[in-house]
């Protein structure tokens, strides 16, 4: 089932960016290129750099040139994550491209890329709410609450890792229509969002 694997290369990935824990560390992906694999390992690389960037912004005595960079980090990371995103539906839109659609086939509310970039943020979800329930520093009540947090994220894990298997399922059997929208995104876009066309005139 795709769920199982994404999850396998999600939380291995999460584990190895910690081993160094450094936003600006060299990446390498040992998957062959055009493969589910290669981009869910993508995936969830930039996911996990844009954690920690989402946490460095937040600090309250952070300089303010160093925060502009940052955001901007922040800003092409959410581009790339759109991406990477649609360069998984268009795989599953190639896989299931010959399913004969039945007579009353339904569509679904969100597509399997798109499920699948929040089981990659759930990844993260899990990884650092263990952390926290299991820091000593922390207070015991705080864990406690990291703890109660930690099974309710273990429960939608595993809710999101079936609903997953099952659109997937559906899809292939032609119950459900394979259909995807790109994002098109505007405020990136040099002739569409007016701040930057009206420098550019």
């Amino acid at each position: 089932m795709i769920s199982s694997k994404a999850i396998n290369i999600f939380s291995k990935v999460i584990e190895h960016y910690h081993i160094i824990d450094d936003i600006n560390q060299k990446y390498y992906n040992p998957y062959k290129k055009k493969t589910i694999e290669n981009l869910l390992h993508k995936k969830v690389w930039i996911d996990t750099i844009q954690w920690h960037l989402e946490d460095i912004i937040r600090d309250p005595n952070i300089d303010v040139k160093y925060a502009l960079k940052i955001k901007r980090e922040i800003d092409l990371s959410n581009q790339n994550r759109t991406d990477i995103v649609e360069q998984v539906d268009d795989y599953f839109l190639n896989l299931y491209s010959d399913v004969k659609i039945k007579k009353n086939a339904k569509i679904n509310t969100e597509s399997p890329a798109w499920a699948l970039d929040r089981l990659s943020i759930l990844q993260l979800k899990i990884y650092h709410m263990n952390e926290e329930a299991s820091r000593t520093t922390s207070s015991i009540e705080n864990r406690a609450g990291c703890l109660s947090k930690l099974k309710i994220l273990m429960e939608q894990n595993t809710d999101l890792s079936l609903s997953i298997d099952q659109l997937l399922l559906e899809i292939g059997s032609g119950e459900k229509i394979m259909k995807v929208y790109k994002q098109m995104k505007m405020y990136n876009d040099v002739n569409l969002n007016p701040i930057l066309y009206k420098k550019k005139a």
